[in-house]
Parts: structure tokens; C-alpha cells; sequence
């Protein structure tokens, strides 16, 4: 045990005004952050991206030939898509900035003489900020009060172990408390402070593409070398045909500009971004963007207990002394409600609540009809629980000064304080784990009978606490047990079974007795008939590896053994989201694809070592999370199926239409303007797609796959034939009725192209605009192209001419084919099926 220190904290702390007067001076307590990168830089970002590098290349080589009409339209494109690009990297840079502000760690601040609740960032010189087990330090701060303070300072020193801080030394900001609590006054804030100072070095780091970003960069320079060949083809071909050399050369330079899909960096980054705004906006904060897209391969979760699967809102139900057992009613901070039972006007229980009063660090203040508490839920529901027996019980600390304590910690599973009253007699009181605390006891047959009712109460649910006290120099005696519940919330069994619906596998990972985790697990439907329930002993021995599959709870679990757990899930091939909420949880949550914090009740340490804040600690918010992962990827996808079916159809129609009669079926204006409608606005609209419900009726994809993977690229082969098949056939029909060859072939391959934009969307909850998007650029397009075939100035820019009712009709009819082709097979498709083997790369049905 430690002594407490010198209580040199008991000032009023500053006042808000005094605070608003340093903030104003001083600045926000914020670490300097990477200057926002200029105009000039952002369009050299954009430009330096393969498929614009290719589209400055034909520029050039159309504007050394002269052709001032190509050059204007492979101009606009650049100027689209670099335009588009900008805007929204912009929009990308903001999401994250919002996110950041979300995420930002809080601190207890002593304002106008009560302690408060406040964004780190309003900390000022000379404010008192309470410290406690699992807070990051917000800033460079003073010990005034230290009890049993270690801090881990490996982020600053690179100490592999916390060291013990005491009174008048200083701790820096951005170290971690793992141990003990403390008050202590700011000193440095902001740039000044010991983290801000290292900021300032790594000031102009910027944010990393994510993993997906990468490998669509690298698709992105094979896309480039191939249509770099199919280019060089054509350009044989023409020539071969008698056609001019810098006509030939025009017409493989516009080709190669509109084969390629050069929105898929925008989508790609309108996606990702927008799509973790999204989720913040729905409690789920994301603190690293990969995150994003690994979300939508997650296969297991792991979920702690305590106010994840549960309210998170102890409430104390049962106590047993030696003179029998009560009953504790009421709401959970509810004033209403009594100790009833034989025995609750007995020495016994007045002395059992005592005690769990004086070993406790929460506070309880009466607000209206129940009590608003402060510490940990669990120490609050012991306080309350005394205030229903007695209220006076809750002024035992006035009368029992404590001068020693030992705070809890996950190893020994216990808490000890001693106390002194006004005589000078001492009084060491002990509350914990029923195990540790029997242990300890000398009296082997209390022990023995208390430990048989301590197993009852955990088997109907409890989770169960022996409480023990005496004297300094003997060994203490026990005073009884206490036995609280969590009750489970009202949705849990909604989240789990759409969790198994989803192709999720759900798990109970806790601290808690196995009795207590079971009960809880069978009421939410975690537990399976034929599931296995393991405690810590089993995981720490290894045994758990081989029967993994077969297990749905561990009880008992240390921190090092939730790391074990997590990594027997991923050798068998599985994606782990892993939920935690304590500094013990913090290794757990690094280990995992996506470790996933309480951002309401948890620890400041938990939610730096998470990918995923919950900001209302709702499990059910994991699985919108997980939604808008598998949403992204699809839209990704169905991109990429999109515009690659479009430009392998335009690479056809150029090499097949000479073949069979067509001998100039696209100007090279035209297919540049065809490029600029179809992949521009409504190629980026595609990112901002609706999640299709199908999505969470199957298992979720492998990260490992191609993202060409899966039958996309047979799909990608099926579009592009079918749009090249109806132009080359517009084209026919055009020659036959001595139409406008060029430009029908003009308007059904640009028309096709948007056909299949609309037969590729995601199905539609809602007629609100705000879903629309893809419908309504797509309209845009189709006036546009309308537009290029009727406007004169269009028609003298892009070589097109009037055509009559007969040919629109025509271009119309088989313009709409591939789209109908396409959404009729996809709706014949069934439902892929999982395969058994998760290591394959597939995800097994947990339903």
C-alpha cells in the first residue's frame, strides 16, 4: 500500500473566466498540425497521378499535330477530373479533421470549484486536472496529490516499463496513467508542452494512402500500360488501312485517354472519406482511415460484457452476511427502492455497506429523483445500494478518514484502503474478487461456505464481490458478498443476430465468472447449444487453440490472454474486430484488424490503442460500422465494373467496327467527349452509393481477394461486349439506312455506357434526393450527350450531325439493352454462397 500524499489541492481551482481570459492568451491546448497543403500542391498531387499523367501526354501530342477541337476536350477532361479531384481531397481532409475533433481525448478539470468534464483542448496554465488509471495526460502537468501513480512515458522516453511519479514531479503530456490517480496543476500547454514539442518536428507529415488506395494505384499504371498497348495497335491498324499517320496518331492518343478510368482515384477517396464521416455521424468514430475498408472484412467479433452487451449500469440485487441474505430493489440510480430480507436491520448489512462505502473512489450527488454518480459504475452501484439502506451510510468517509491504499488493479483483483477515525483506531477494509479476497481469509470454513454462496449467486447471473475488513495486524474477517447484475440491453439480441446474419461470428470475451458471462450470453444468443465456455486457465495453457471454433465464451480472461485469443481467430484465416474499454483492454485492441473503444465510459488509453471510438458504447454501432465498410468496397467495385466495361467497349468498337464495314465509327473528339460524361460526375457519384441490404445477408468479402476478384472481371468482360456489340450494330443499321454512321454509333455508345450506370445501382430505401445522386448525374450526362448530337456548336465541336425520329429510336432502343441485360441476370443470380474453409479466403455462415 501507499501512502497518500499531501493533500495540496484543495483549492477552487481557476474560474472560467480566469480560464477564458489564458485560453484567449495562451491558445488552444492542441498540438501544431501539418499546414494545409496550397492550391498549387493540390493540382500537382492530381496531376501526378498516372492516368491524368497519361491524359497530359496526349495533350501535348494533339496539340503538336494541331488539332486545337481533341486538344480542347482532352483539356476539359484533365481540368474535370483535376477539378473533381481537388474538390474532393478538400472534402477527404475535412472528414478526418472532424473526425480528429471528435476523437479528441477529454479531461476532469476543476472549475469554479467542482470538477468538470472538458475537450483537452480548453486546458489552460494553472488549471487542476484529476488523474485516474487509463487517462492519457492532457498536458504537461505538476503532482500536487499522487497515490500510487505510475505512468507509462514509452511514447516520450521510450521506457519499456511505467515509472512511479510522485508528489512535485512533473508528467508530460501525451503519457498514460496506468496505475494510481492523482490531482495535479498544468504547467505547459499546447506547442509548449512535451508532446507538442515533438509535434512541432513531424508538423508536415501528411495522412498515407490506405491499403485499398495502394492497390488501385498499382491497378491504376497496369490500366495505363495496357491501354498504352491497345493504343500502339490501333495506331498499326490505322495506319495498315491507309489512314493519315497524325489522324491514325489522334485517334489511338483519344482512344488510349477514354479507356482508361481516370476518376477512380476521386471515387476512391470520396468513398473512404465520406463514408467514415458517415459513420461518425452514427456514433462511430474512425481514427485511422484503412480502418474504413477492413471493416467490411471483419468475420469475428469479440465483444466485452459490461456496457457493451450490457446497460453498463451496475446495480446492486443480492447481499449475504453470516446473518442470511437480502434483497436489493429499485431502479439502478434511483432513490426509490430498499434492502429487504430477514436480516436487513442487522448489524451485518449496515456493516457490509459501510465498508463497501469506504473502499470505494465513485461519488454519488442526489439529482431530482435518483443520484448522479461519477467513477466507475460499479463503485457507484455500491453507493447507491448503501443510500437505500441508509443514507447516512454514504457520510462514513467523515468519520473513517482514509490514510493508506492499495487501488485495484487486474492482477490482484482487489482493492484495499485503510481508514482511521477520530480516535485513532484503524480499520483495513478489502473488497474484490470472491477468489482473492476468501483466499486471504483465516477462518477456512467462513471461507469455504462463503465461497459455495458466492458460486450460487454468480450461477443466476451476479457478478459477485466478498468484502472483508479488521484490524491493521491480523489478518481480516469477512463481512459478506455482494451481488450485482448488468442487464443486458434491450437490443443486444437484435445486434447478435445481425451480427450471424452477416456472416459474423460473435464472441464473449470478460473478466467475469464464467456462471455470470453464460447467463448473459444465452440471454443475447451468443451462447450456442453446443458452444464451449473456457476460462483464462485454458487460454494461458493453450488449449483453446484447437477448439476454437467450437468456443463462444471466455470468462476470466487477462489482458495478455485476449491477445492469445485474437491471434488463434487470425490464423485461421479470420478478420477480428475486438470491443474493449480499459487500460488492460489496450493490447487487445492494437492486436486486432480493428480494435474498437467505448468512447462514453472508456479509458482515455483504450480509445488512443483503438481504430474504432463507439461514442455512445452501442455494439449495435459496430455493425452499421461494418455496413459502411462492405458499402464501400462494393461501390469501389461496382466503379471499377463501370468504367472498365465502358472502356474495353470503346477499345472494341475501334478495332472491330473496320472490320466489318464501319470504317470510321468515333471521331476522336467524340470519344474524348464520351470519356469526359461517363467517367466524370457520374463515375464519382458511384462512391456515395446506398448500402444494398444484401450486402448483411452474406458473409463478409476476404481482405486477401483481388479487387477484380470474385467474377468482376468476367462481369467487366460481359458489359464491354455487350455496350460494343449495340453501337457496332447501331453503326450497321446506321450504314444501311444512310444515316449518320458516326455519330448513331456516337450516341448509343455513350448512352449504353449511362444505361448501365442505372442498372448497376444500389437498390433505394428512400425517394429522397439525398439518394439521387447517381440518377441525377446521370441525367445530367444523357442531356449532354443529347445536347452534342442537336446543339450546332456541339455538333461543329464534336463532327456530329442532326439525325431523325427513325435512328434517336433506334440509338435509344439498343442503347438501353446492356443495362436491361444486366439487371435482369443480376436479379436471376442467386446468393453467393460461402465456402466451408475460412482460411481459403472465404467466410464460413455463423448462422
Amino acid at each position: 500500500m501507499t501512502a497518500l500524499g499531501p493533500r495540496l489541492m484543495e483549492g477552487r481551482g481557476l474560474t472560467s473566466a480566469e480560464a477564458t481570459r489564458r485560453l484567449e492568451r495562451d491558445g488552444e491546448n492542441v498540438i501544431p498540425r501539418a499546414a494545409p497543403r496550397s492550391l498549387i500542391a493540390r493540382v500537382a498531387r492530381q496531376l501526378a497521378d498516372p492516368m491524368i499523367v497519361l491524359l497530359c501526354a496526349a495533350l501535348v501530342v494533339v496539340l503538336v499535330l494541331g488539332d486545337r477541337v481533341d486538344a480542347t476536350i482532352i483539356g476539359a477532361v484533365v481540368v474535370l477530373n483535376t477539378v473533381i479531384g481537388v474538390v474532393q481531397e478538400v472534402r477527404a481532409e475535412h472528414a478526418v479533421a472532424v473526425l480528429d475533433e471528435l476523437a479528441s481525448p477529454q479531461a476532469r478539470v476543476r472549475r469554479d470549484g467542482r470538477f468538470v468534464e472538458l475537450p483537452a483542448a480548453q486546458l489552460v496554465v494553472g488549471d487542476e486536472v484529476r488523474l485516474e488509471a487509463g487517462d492519457v495526460v492532457p498536458a504537461d502537468l505538476s503532482l500536487g496529490e499522487a497515490v500510487a501513480l505510475e505512468v507509462d512515458e514509452a511514447a516520450m522516453t521510450g521506457e519499456s516499463v511505467p515509472v512511479r511519479r510522485g508528489t512535485g514531479e512533473e508528467v508530460l503530456s501525451g503519457t498514460v496513467v496506468t496505475r494510481g490517480r492523482a490531482v495535479a496543476a498544468v504547467v505547459r500547454t499546447g506547442a509548449q508542452s512535451g508532446l507538442g514539442r515533438i509535434a512541432v518536428l513531424i508538423a508536415a507529415t501528411g495522412l498515407r494512402p490506405t491499403p485499398l488506395q495502394r492497390r488501385l494505384s498499382r491497378l491504376s499504371r497496369q490500366l495505363v500500360w495496357i491501354t498504352a498497348g491497345l493504343a500502339a495497335v490501333v495506331l498499326l491498324l490505322a495506319v495498315l488501312r491507309g489512314e493519315p499517320l497524325a489522324d491514325s496518331l489522334i485517334l489511338a492518343v483519344s482512344l488510349a485517354v477514354a479507356a482508361i478510368p481516370e476518376s477512380l482515384p476521386a471515387v476512391v477517396s470520396v468513398a473512404l472519406a465520406l463514408g467514415a464521416l458517415r459513420m461518425a455521424r452514427r456514433s462511430a468514430i474512425v481514427r485511422w482511415l484503412p480502418a474504413v475498408e477492413t471493416l467490411g472484412s471483419v468475420s469475428v467479433l469479440a465483444s466485452d460484457k459490461t456496457g457493451t452487451l450490457t446497460e453498463g449500469r451496475m446495480t446492486v440485487r443480492r447481499t449475504w452476511t453470516a446473518e442470511g441474505a437480502c434483497d436489493v430493489d429499485g431502479p439502478a440510480y434511483g432513490r426509490d427502492g430498499a434492502v429487504r430480507g430477514a436480516s436487513a436491520d442487522g448489524s451485518a448489512v449496515e456493516r457490509l455497506l459501510r465498508d463497501v462505502v469506504l473502499c470505494n473512489d465513485a461519488r454519488l450527488t442526489p439529482v431530482g429523483d435518483g443520484w448522479s454518480g461519477i467513477g466507475d459504475p460499479l463503485e457507484v452501484a455500491l453507493l447507491v445500494a448503501a443510500a437505500r439502506l441508509d443514507e447516512g451510510l454514504l457520510h462514513a468517509p467523515r468519520e473513517w478518514r482514509r490514510v493508506d491504499e492499495t487501488p485495484f488493479d487486474s492482477e490482484s483483483r482487489s482493492m484495499t484502503t485503510v481508514h482511521e477515525d477520530a480516535t485513532g483506531g484503524r480499520l483495513v477494509v478489502v473488497k474484490g474478487a470472491p477468489e482473492t479476497v476468501l483466499d486471504g481469509l483465516a477462518d477456512r470454513a467462513v471461507a469455504d461456505r462463503a465461497r459455495a454462496e458466492a458460486h450460487a449467486m454468480a450461477r443466476a447471473g451476479f457478478r459477485v464481490l466478498a468484502v472483508a475488513d479488521g484490524a491493521p495486524d491480523r489478518a481480516p474477517e469477512l463481512v459478506g458478498l455482494v451481488g450485482m447484475i448488468d442487464p443486458p440491453r434491450d437490443d443486444a439480441a437484435a445486434v447478435v443476430s445481425a451480427c450471424r446474419a452477416a456472416g459474423i461470428r460473435p464472441l464473449l470475451v470478460t473478466g467475469d465468472h464464467a456462471e455470470t458471462a453464460l447467463a448473459v450470453a444465452r440471454e443475447v444468443g451468443i451462447a450456442r447449444p453446443d458452444g464451449e465456455v473456457v476460462d483464462g486457465d485454458v487460454v494461458a495453457r493453450g488449449e483453446h487453440v484447437a477448439r476454437v471454433e467450437r468456443i463462444d465464451v471466455y470468462a476470466r480472461t487477462h489482458p495478455e490472454q485476449k491477445v492469445d485469443i485474437i491471434d488463434a481467430w487470425q490464423a485461421r484465416g479470420h478478420v477480428v474486430a475486438m470491443t474493449g474499454d480499459g487500460v488492460n483492454d489496450a493490447p487487445a485492441l492494437r492486436r486486432a484488424d480493428i480494435g474498437v473503444a467505448m468512447g462514453k465510459h472508456g479509458t482515455e488509453v483504450a480509445r488512443q490503442a483503438a481504430d474504432l471510438v463507439l461514442a455512445d458504447d452501442d455494439l449495435r454501432t459496430v455493425v452499421t460500422a461494418v455496413a459502411e465498410g462492405r458499402r464501400i468496397y462494393a461501390n469501389i467495385r461496382t466503379f471499377l465494373r463501370y468504367g472498365l466495361s465502358g472502356g474495353l467497349a470503346e477499345v472494341l468498337v475501334i478495332l472491330v467496327a473496320p472490320f466489318v464495314g464501319i470504317a470510321t465509327p468515333l471521331l476522336p473528339g467524340q470519344i474524348l467527349w464520351i470519356n469526359m460524361l461517363t467517367h466524370g460526375i457520374p463515375g464519382v457519384a458511384f462512391g456515395g452509393e446506398p448500402l444494398d441490404p444484401r450486402l448483411m445477408q452474406r458473409p463478409s468479402p476476404s481482405p486477401e481477394r483481388s479487387v477484380l476478384g470474385e467474377g468482376l472481371v468476367r462481369r467487366i468482360v460481359v458489359g464491354g461486349l455487350l455496350i460494343a456489340g449495340v453501337s457496332i450494330a447501331a453503326g450497321l443499321l446506321a450504314t444501311a439506312h444512310s444515316w449518320p454512321t458516326t455519330t448513331v454509333v456516337f450516341l448509343t455508345l455513350g448512352l449504353a455506357q449511362l444505361a448501365l450506370a442505372l442498372a448497376l445501382r444500389a437498390p433505394r430505401s428512400t425517394r429522397g434526393l439525398g439518394e439521387r445522386a447517381l440518377e441525377l448525374s446521370v441525367a445530367a450526362a444523357v442531356g449532354l450527350q443529347v445536347l452534342a448530337a442537336t446543339w450546332t456548336p456541339l455538333q461543329e465541336l464534336l463532327g456530329t450531325r442532326s439525325v431523325g425520329p427513325a435512328a434517336w429510336a433506334t440509338v435509344l432502343a439498343l442503347a438501353v439493352l446492356p443495362g436491361a441485360v444486366v439487371k435482369v441476370s443480376a436479379g436471376r443470380r442467386p446468393a453467393a454462397q460461402p465456402a466451408s474453409s475460412p482460411g481459403s479466403g472465404a467466410r464460413p455462415s455463423w448462422k
